[in-house]
């Protein structure tokens, strides 16, 4: 099983689309707390759900219990907090969420985890897709889509 991420951030809506479409990814699951912020451009729940419908031919499904609490997230951003505390309280809230029961490898398989940052190394779906991996063990592949 695959399961892809990748973010918007620095991406134009040529390249984006044009990177998912070339990954092979059947899904895109977005991980984001907000999925409807004017910040997210083409990126917006609603116009993202229908454009990866009308280019990709791509299901879009929304998980927030993917995602990080708004404290998390705002004492990260906004505070800018330590990357290891958040990393350590973010796996603790998919511990506490029981994700690996909640979410079913079936919808996981081939999808690609959508949020944000430009880069997995410091994003939360890189760690969604890392504590899945761990959890449900065998041979789950991760490719981050840059």
């Amino acid at each position: 099983m695959t399961i892809y991420t990748i973010g918007f951030t620095k991406k134009s809506a040529r390249a984006f689309f044009s990177k998912l479409n070339e990954s092979g990814a059947k899904r895109l699951i977005d991980v984001r707390l907000n999925n409807v912020s004017q910040l997210a451009g083409f990126t917006k729940k609603d116009d993202l759900r229908y454009l990866l419908d009308v280019i990709c031919q791509m299901e879009y499904l929304h998980l927030p219990e993917l995602a990080p609490t708004r404290d998390m997230l705002d004492a990260y951003k906004k505070e800018k907090g330590d990357w290891r505390v958040y990393e350590d309280r973010f796996l603790a809230l998919m511990r506490e969420r029981h994700v690996e029961e909640s979410v079913s490898p079936r919808v996981m398989e081939d999808s690609c985890l959508l949020c944000s940052e430009e880069r997995p190394d410091r994003c939360h779906r890189r760690l969604v897709a890392e504590y899945l991996r761990d959890k449900w063990g065998g041979s789950l592949e991760i490719t981050h889509i840059i």
